[in-house]
């Protein structure tokens, strides 16, 4: 049976995803949400309440991420080429592959965070740069990472640890590309802030450009921890500045454009539903799957 305890192997990963916007109100918790109490991945968890049941809220919520991380580790096969997302879910993840490192000898796997790659490498699994896995197989076999949200329409938000940008390219080389979230994830739409990140030359022209956007700040309550942050701003781990996109999104898609179409901007956290295979939840003692968008290999 499952260990009710978050996983002790992958600890660095299991804080909270990135802070709050300006005027999110109670519940936005980017990986990001606003309603319905929705958790973030690392780095957006905002402070836990006190108060009775309170205690077991998260503990049923930290059992529903790791039903769907365990679900995803059962996926990976020896041999496999394997990318690793970034996140509190991601955690549980790492855990469950821990225990079978002496049965995935021949697994070689791809990080989207230096922690990811710092923990693969602990618990016994090969870690390797993505060209190399690419060039070798032409791609990746698998890809497993969490979200921030997951509307019913199949549109992801995700980046709250900083590191959407290397989620991005990984999912898009994976042949499978599997989400795993705890219940509280899904929404019925997506709501920001979008996690941007932007070149440092000419940060805040770009941000204008972009419109209802500003730079993550340093000591922000809940920003992610997958980069790292100097004395003025906070970075992805490539070095490039993090923002967010406070205004509305009334369609995904056009905003997911536009953004892509501002010089200045690297990436954003909007994750259309033809790059997700299949979306694994745990929700309330079982493990539900939704079918992504993204065509068989």
């Amino acid at each position: 049976m499952a260990p009710d305890r978050p996983p002790q192997t992958p600890a660095s990963l299991s804080g909270p995803e990135p802070g709050r916007g300006r005027g999110h109100g109670r519940g936005h918790e980017p990986e990001h949400e606003r309603g319905r109490g929705h958790e973030p991945e690392r780095g957006h968890e905002p402070e836990r309440e006190s108060g009775p049941g309170h205690e077991r809220e998260q503990t049923d919520r930290d059992r529903e991420k790791e039903l769907a991380a365990r679900a995803a580790a059962e996926l990976v096969e020896d041999g496999m080429a394997l990318g690793l997302g970034t996140g509190s879910t991601v955690a549980y993840l790492l855990s469950a592959l821990a225990e079978r490192a002496r049965e995935l000898t021949r697994t070689h796997c791809v990080a989207t965070s230096p922690q990811t790659a710092r923990i693969a490498r602990e618990i016994g699994l090969n870690v390797r740069e993505l060209d190399e896995l690419t060039a070798r197989a032409g791609g990746l076999d698998l890809a497993i990472d969490g979200a921030d949200q997951i509307d019913e329409a199949g549109w992801l938000i995700k980046g709250g640890g900083g590191a959407h940008t290397r989620e991005k390219i990984v999912a898009a080389a994976a042949r499978r590309f599997v989400v795993i979230v705890s219940a509280n994830k899904l929404v019925e739409r997506i709501t920001g802030p979008v996690p941007l990140e932007v070149m440092e030359f000419g940060a805040h022209t770009t941000l204008r450009a972009v419109g209802d956007a500003r730079l993550r700040r340093p000591g922000e309550r809940g920003v992610g921890k997958a980069g790292r942050t100097d004395d003025a701003v906070q970075r992805s781990p490539d070095g490039n500045l993090l923002a967010w996109y406070e205004g509305p999104i009334d369609d995904p898609r056009e905003l997911a454009a536009r953004l892509s179409a501002t010089p200045g901007v690297v990436a954003h956290g909007l994750f259309a539903p033809e790059m997700v295979s299949e979306a694994i939840v745990g929700d309330a003692g079982t493990v539900r799957r939704r079918a992504g968008g993204k065509p068989s290999a």
